[in-house]
């Protein structure tokens, strides 16, 4: 433990523990040591996690040469199946897909199919790593450990839900990719944003009585921890931007207005101004990326949409004027199929009640997308909850409300695809994803059934997922 401590000293120093609380300090340091400790004993959960049975892959270099063979492909982009197809994988990325079944590489290992649905890697567009299954009143006592030891199981939850790549739109995820990336702990590529920069009031403040008001110079617990900015000027926001993109942020979340899970932040309410907004979009395009706003009411989505943001969060509460302006702005729509509480079921008190409206502004938003053609994107956005964390798949299927099942399973891997191509010289992966083509990287999942027929068979992953496959290794395989 003492050169796992020093090998991860500098996570450690990341991960905010140096307390400018006075209260916090008061306590005689305690906050300070206690993180320290608890954040190294999450490290030790992930790495210890990374050498168990069943998540060994992850250590465990791939073949050289991978073929699958017999499979009938949904390559991303088309409506129907190709049959009688065979994929060649070497190293992490696809270098063939043969139509003629012709005799396989002599060096390659052969996995037969036997006429399963070969398709790419799912991809959530809205996603928080660290705290989709971390309650909330766990986060706000402030102990790493807990929360990175339950971020590490999600982890390869996800990953064999089938979601071989995220956007997270939210948390101190950093540190924690490099993790996945360097193979220490199994879980989905991350395009990661870091803290979510709101203002005082506005959806991610989650500060606690004693913390306001704010004093010169002392971040909030929330703050410490890398799961928000809060900033109420230009300069500040700037500063905050440029921050989470020296550490690696491949887009900038801003925070437009209220939340359903911040009960002190109402949905009407809007944040950041229009120059504001603008200034942020500015440092964005400095650094070759993107900014994408959470925003609910009308005005805020206007006043994202004015201010030059590549990509809106949510929506739910847009009219149809609002929703011409993102044909005429040419901005990206990420939303949710938000329908039932088995969807929010960890809301509770003004949550709960915030949540029905996005009940009811969920079947116009997807009918003004299909009305207007407005290029969207799909994620689930589940956070703070264990027990919802399992409904990612569902969320999907609930596409199909509006969308027949190739354009569902579209969205999920080339729509999305190109959203994260926003991220321009900033993506954190140098290759193409959502699609199963030549020089694609090698994220390919096998079914034991035909999603393009029935849809909601991706509903239970454990039963039907065959083979997940990310970056040319092969996490699950019960052929």
């Amino acid at each position: 433990m003492f050169r796992l401590g020093r090998k991860y000293r500098h996570l450690v120093h990341d991960a905010g523990c140096g307390c400018a609380n006075p209260f916090l300090q008061r306590r005689s340091g305690y906050l300070s040591d206690y993180s320290r400790r608890n954040f190294l004993a999450g490290i030790g959960s992930a790495t210890v996690a990374g050498m168990l049975p069943g998540v060994g892959s992850a250590q465990t270099p791939p073949p050289s040469r991978l073929l699958l063979t017999q499979v009938r492909l949904f390559d991303g982009k088309s409506d129907t199946l190709q049959t009688g197809v065979q994929v060649l994988i070497e190293g992490n990325k696809i270098s063939a897909i043969d139509k003629t079944n012709g005799a396989p590489p002599s060096d390659a290992t052969i996995l037969e199919c036997s006429d399963r649905v070969l398709m790419p890697g799912m991809i959530d567009a809205h996603w928080h790593t660290i705290y989709a299954a971390v309650p909330l009143q766990t986060l706000m006592v402030g102990d790493p450990g807990i929360v990175f030891a339950s971020s590490t199981a999600e982890a390869e939850r996800t990953l064999m839900r089938g979601f071989t790549t995220v956007r997270d739109l939210g948390g101190p995820v950093f540190t924690f990719k490099k993790a996945i990336d360097e193979g220490i702990i199994p879980g989905p590529r991350i395009f990661p944003s870091g803290a979510m920069i709101t203002t005082s009031g506005g959806h991610a403040d989650l500060r606690m009585p004693f913390e306001i008001p704010a004093r010169d110079g002392q971040l909030s617990l929330s703050e410490m921890m890398g799961s928000s900015a809060i900033v109420d000027d230009v300069g500040d926001l700037k500063r905050r931007v440029r921050e989470q993109l020296l550490q690696g942020a491949s887009q900038i979340k801003l925070v437009g207005g209220g939340g359903v899970s911040s009960p002190r932040s109402p949905l009407d309410m809007t944040t950041f101004s229009e120059d504001e907004i603008r200034a942020a979009v500015d440092v964005a395009r400095d650094w070759n990326t993107y900014v994408t706003v959470h925003a609910y009411a009308p005005k805020t989505v206007q006043r994202a949409l004015v201010g030059g943001a590549a990509c809106v969060e949510h929506a739910h509460l847009m009219d149809e004027d609002t929703a011409r302006m993102f044909v005429d702005k040419n901005v990206w729509l990420s939303t949710q199929p938000f329908l039932t509480m088995d969807d929010a079921a960890s809301q509770t008190g003004p949550g709960a009640e915030r949540i029905k409206q996005l009940f009811a502004g969920t079947p116009k938003i997807y009918e003004f997308a299909k009305k207007h053609g407005i290029r969207t994107a799909w994620g689930s956005d589940v956070l703070f909850s264990p027990a919802l964390t399992p409904r990612q798949n569902t969320m999907l299927t609930h596409l199909a409300n509006w969308y027949t099942n190739a354009e569902a399973l579209r969205m999920a891997t080339s729509g999305n695809a190109d959203l994260l191509a926003l991220s321009n010289l900033r993506t954190p992966y140098g290759g193409k994803l959502g699609v199963i083509e030549e020089g694609a990287f090698a994220d390919i999942l096998v079914w034991d059934g035909n999603p393009l027929d029935d849809l909601h068979m991706i509903e239970d992953p454990q039963k039907n997922l065959s083979v997940v496959i990310k970056d040319g290794r092969i996490f699950k395989n019960t052929l």
